[in-house]
């Protein structure tokens, strides 16, 4: 259970300036204010994450970057339009990015890179292709639809799919890691779990 709550904590993390944009818009409905205060916590974070020395992995850069990009874009353009089409454009970029071989490695336990790399990485081509799927369902529901609609669609169909990508690739990557481990030979079952720290 540890694991996926640490595993929750960093994706909410890396999204965090883009969820606080969303709930900040849908509460105010003030571009500038919810543009400028979604930039600034994703600089915030960056910056702490940089002071205290720890790793910034590349999705925490790809929500940094994607945020400025974006919020500097609505900004200048003040289009409302551009803002609900704005997820379509991050998804479809998470996409690409998450295609990339062992994107998902720093958000799994130890145990997990040793013993089922090759889960993760399926695991991770599943979320590129749900990044994918996002990027049209919300393009289409922005380009058809009220702002009313969008609000009320896209954040409960981008939590849940989301959730449920997340809930599948913990349980097959835990069984199967399980179920490897007690295939091992003991030795070499009880020198993996010290080296990974479950022992």
């Amino acid at each position: 259970m540890r694991d996926f709550l640490n595993g929750v904590k960093l994706l909410l993390l890396d999204l965090a300036s883009t969820l606080f944009f969303l709930v900040l818009f849908l509460t105010t409905h003030n571009i500038v204010l919810s543009v400028s205060l979604g930039m600034a916590l994703g600089l915030v974070w960056i910056g702490i994450q940089f002071v205290r020395r720890k790793p910034i992995h590349t999705m925490q850069w790809l929500s940094l970057l994607l945020t400025l990009a974006a919020g500097t874009t609505t900004l200048l353009t003040n289009n409302p339009r551009f803002v609900l089409l704005k997820p379509s454009i991050i998804y479809a970029i998470a996409g690409v990015v998450m295609l990339k071989r062992g994107w998902l490695s720093p958000y799994l336990p130890a145990i997990a890179r040793a013993v089922a790399p090759d889960v993760a990485n399926i695991v991770g081509y599943v979320w590129a292709g749900l990044m994918f799927v996002s990027a049209a369902v919300n393009a289409c529901v922005a380009l058809t639809c009220s702002l009313a609609t969008w609000a009320l669609t896209m954040p409960i169909f981008g939590s849940s799919s989301k959730m449920a990508a997340f809930l599948f690739g913990f349980t097959a990557i835990r069984m199967i890691v399980v179920r490897r481990v007690r295939a091992m030979p003991a030795s070499e079952r009880n020198a993996l779990l010290a080296l990974t720290g479950r022992r």
